[in-house]
């Protein structure tokens, strides 16, 4: 056989297996390759996506402790005054009332604001563990992450 029958025979043969590899070999690699960037692609957006909810929580988490801030010092200043109302009234009885009425609001305004910070932070870890169930897509079990989720609320 002469080297020119040899080269278009291999050439046949290469043009075959480009032929079998276009249309066998490379449609699921690339079909893989595909997926495997819409995942990429869809666990990045997710993770945006929690970002930006964790940013609102956090925005919500301030304005309310803020609102609780406005509210004990509005609460304390109506103390105050009331305090001094009743000294003007009665003297001697009314400051030891006046001492009392400040007291329980300060306590209650306290109160409040610990209620208000439990709250948020119970807000902020479901988001959290959502926001981690998205980008991990799959479950966070909260009984057998207890441990973690105590930690989570501790740290906020």
């Amino acid at each position: 056989m002469s080297i020119t029958a040899t080269f278009i025979f291999q050439m046949i043969v290469f043009l075959i297996l480009v032929g079998f590899t276009m249309k066998f070999i490379w449609p699921p690699i690339m079909a893989a390759l595909d997926a495997r960037a819409k995942k990429i692609a869809e666990g990045l957006s997710a993770a945006d996506k929690a970002k930006a909810e964790l940013s609102t929580a956090n925005k919500r988490v301030e304005e309310q402790l803020a609102a609780a801030r406005t509210d004990a010092t509005q609460r304390l200043a109506d103390a105050g005054r009331l305090a001094q109302s009743m000294v003007e009234e009665a003297k001697g009885r009314a400051s030891e009332e006046g001492a009392k009425i400040v007291a329980a609001a300060k306590a209650e305004a306290e109160q409040e604001a610990m209620k208000a910070r439990e709250i948020l932070r119970e807000q902020v870890a479901t988001l959290a563990v959502k926001g981690a169930e998205k980008i991990l897509q799959r479950e966070v079990n909260a009984g057998v992450h207890a441990e973690l989720l105590t930690r989570l609320k501790a740290e906020l």
